[in-house]
C-alpha cells in the first residue's frame, strides 16, 4: 500500500473540531489534501458571524506529529496555526485560484508543514521571511514575512487544548509583517516588538494596507 503521512485519529480530530466549534464557530468547509508529503494538512474554514465579523481559518495536521523541540521547550512539540481574514474577503472556489486571494491559505499549509519536512520547530515570537531576500505574498500587498504569536479575537481557553496528560496542542496565530518590521524585531528584539504590536493595536486580522509600524521608529 505504501507510505501514508500521519492523520488524526477519528477520536483526536473530533475533539479538535469540537475546541474549534466551542470557541470559534461551527466549520462550514474543510479543504482537505488530495496529496499529502510527510503530513496531512487539512483547514477549515468558519465564516464570519455577528460575534466573529470575518473569515477564520485553522489548520489540522501539524500537531499529528511531534515538532522537533530544544530540550526543555516540550510543552511546545503540538501545534496548530490560524488565520483571519476581513469578511469581504474573496473566498469561492474560483476566486481562491487567484493568488492575491489564496496566498494566506497557501501561507498556513507551507507553515504547518514546514517544522516536519525541515525538523525543526515553530512557535510564538518565531518570524520567517518569504525568502531571501524577503519577497511580497502577492502583488496586492507588501507583506512578505510572518511572526507567530498567541491569538488575541478569541476566548483564552481555546490557546491551549489538552489531548491527554502526554499532549497539548499550541494554537498560534500567522500574522503577516513587512520587511521593515521583519528588520525591527531582529534588530530590537522580541519584547520591543510586542510594545510595537500593542502600540498599534494589532490582532492576528488581516488589514491589507494597514500601517506599517516598522517605519514608525
Amino acid at each position: 500500500m505504501g507510505w501514508k503521512p500521519p492523520v488524526f485519529n477519528s477520536a483526536e480530530s473530533e475533539l479538535l473540531l469540537k475546541h474549534i466549534e466551542r470557541y470559534i464557530g461551527k466549520p462550514s468547509y474543510a479543504y482537505h489534501e488530495i496529496f499529502s508529503d510527510t503530513v496531512h494538512i487539512d483547514i477549515y474554514h468558519i465564516e464570519p458571524s455577528e460575534e466573529r465579523n470575518y473569515h477564520t481559518f485553522v489548520t489540522m495536521g501539524m500537531s499529528s506529529m511531534p515538532m522537533n523541540v530544544p530540550k526543555g521547550q516540550e510543552e511546545w512539540k503540538f501545534s496548530e496555526l490560524m488565520i483571519c481574514l476581513p469578511a469581504d474577503w474573496k473566498v469561492s472556489d474560483k476566486e481562491l485560484k487567484d493568488n492575491r486571494n489564496y496566498w494566506p491559505l497557501g501561507l498556513l499549509k507551507m507553515l504547518a508543514r514546514f517544522p516536519h519536512e525541515y525538523g525543526t520547530w515553530l512557535s510564538w515570537g518565531h518570524t520567517m521571511p518569504n525568502g531571501e531576500p524577503p519577497q511580497h505574498y502577492a502583488d496586492n500587498t507588501k507583506f512578505c514575512g510572518i511572526i507567530l504569536l498567541p491569538p488575541i479575537l478569541v476566548n483564552e481557553e481555546f490557546i491551549k487544548l489538552k489531548v491527554n496528560r502526554n499532549k497539548t496542542i499550541n494554537f498560534f496565530a500567522v500574522i503577516p509583517l513587512y520587511k521593515e518590521e521583519i528588520d525591527y524585531k531582529l534588530e530590537h528584539g522580541y519584547n520591543s516588538f510586542i510594545e510595537k504590536y500593542a502600540e498599534f493595536d494589532m490582532d492576528e486580522l488581516i488589514r491589507l494596507n494597514r500601517k506599517n509600524f516598522g517605519l514608525e521608529h
